[in-house]
């Protein structure tokens, strides 16, 4: 069985999952406005990827470092990009092709240093893009998609408040690079509810984007 370890490399400070049989592929997974590495969502997927070989490293972002609860200031997102540039070259010290991805915030950071860097990351898993605030369908977050030449999973709940599965399928119609958007029926921004298949579904349409 994979095994977890307290990661620490500079400023980039999180939980390494550590695969029995490494396929040289690593992810930087981080989360969303309110939490922090230690959910259960990123805990759960960072197991199931790293039974698959790949090294997971749970990483909090750097307004998360600087702050234990509370969402982050608009100011600090250039930081946080620069965080999550910062995990990928700590995690190349272990895995070779290295992608990047976050729950709502974390992947919509992520997304937006992939768009800004290209070449930075093999792929981008993005779990509940937060693709405008809820109730507020005209203030899209998605003025970055057009320069997005990553390949990415997107996953998102039939009953997200932050983007229907209809909005968020037409916004990635604008991305040029290779899509996947699984969806998980009855499940909100939280992914708590619903089925939702990590092993059997995520990991082999990351898989099969992140080759590219």
């Amino acid at each position: 069985m994979p095994d977890t370890v307290e990661f620490e490399c500079g400023t980039v400070r999180g939980y390494l999952h550590r695969p029995d049989q490494a396929c040289g592929d690593g992810l930087v997974l981080t989360h969303g406005a309110g939490g922090n590495c230690r959910s259960d969502l990123l805990i759960s997927i960072a197991d199931v990827f790293a039974r698959g070989g790949i090294f997971v490293l749970r990483y909090d972002l750097p307004f998360r470092q600087r702050k234990s609860f509370g969402p982050p200031l608009p100011r600090s997102a250039g930081t946080d990009r620069e965080g999550l540039r910062d995990a990928v070259e700590a995690l190349r010290t272990v895995a070779g092709r290295i992608s990047l991805g976050g729950h709502s915030y974390g992947g919509r950071q992520a997304s937006i240093l992939a768009a800004e860097r290209p070449g930075l990351a093999a792929g981008l898993l993005l779990l509940s893009y937060p693709l405008h605030p809820p109730r507020k369908p005209d203030e899209l977050r998605t003025a970055h998609f057009p320069n997005l030449f990553t390949p990415a999973v997107f996953v998102h709940g039939t009953e997200d408040p932050f983007g229907s599965v209809e909005e968020l399928r037409a916004a990635v119609a604008t991305i040029p690079a290779k899509t996947e958007l699984v969806t998980v029926e009855h499940a909100g921004h939280e992914l708590k509810k619903g089925t939702f298949d990590i092993q059997g579904c995520v990991l082999p349409a990351f898989r099969e984007i992140s080759k590219t």
